[in-house]
């Protein structure tokens, strides 16, 4: 567990210390869209839904069902957490739970998750996202390759 939450920490300061950052360049301090390169932009994207903008309401009461249903995700995570004796699944929880917990702060915060990073090929823009967004993915990313492979394989030699 204990490794689980440091994950979860290090991926929570990451998103705040970025959102932080990337908040006073391009909302507080001037321009809103930054190229860094040629398929890389900084832009200030301010998501009232969940991923790539779905259930984008714009309303408080929206913001708040989300900040419920991520909190109450974390409490589930958190207590399978508590089970977990593989470092990789402790791992892609922790970074699960940090993103999570960093989304929520943006709601409560902002009342929206606050979006920076644009990567783009041929006047294709995939959905703005920040590190929270992308703890998540990673962690999500983990748990599938365990449940498709590394579980399989651990439960075909013990068989």
């Amino acid at each position: 567990m204990k490794l689980g939450l440091a994950v979860a920490a290090i991926a929570l300061v990451l998103d705040q210390a970025t959102k932080f950052f990337f908040h006073d360049l391009l909302v507080v301090g001037g321009p809103r869209a930054i190229e860094v390169l040629p398929f890389f932009n900084l832009v200030t994207v301010w998501n009232y839904g969940i991923s790539f903008g779905l259930f984008n309401t714009g309303s408080a009461s929206g913001s708040v069902v989300f900040v419920g249903l991520a909190l109450a995700i974390v409490v589930a995570l958190l207590v399978w957490l508590r089970s977990v004796t593989a470092p990789l699944i402790a791992v892609a929880l922790g970074l699960v739970i940090g993103g999570a917990i960093g989304n929520v702060i943006d709601r409560l915060r902002f009342g929206a998750v606050f979006d920076f990073l644009d990567f783009h090929v041929a006047g294709w823009h995939w959905p703005a996202f920040n590190v929270a967004d992308s703890a998540i993915c990673v962690g999500v990313f983990l748990l599938c390759i365990d449940a498709l492979f590394l579980t399989q394989a651990s439960a075909k030699k013990a068989s």
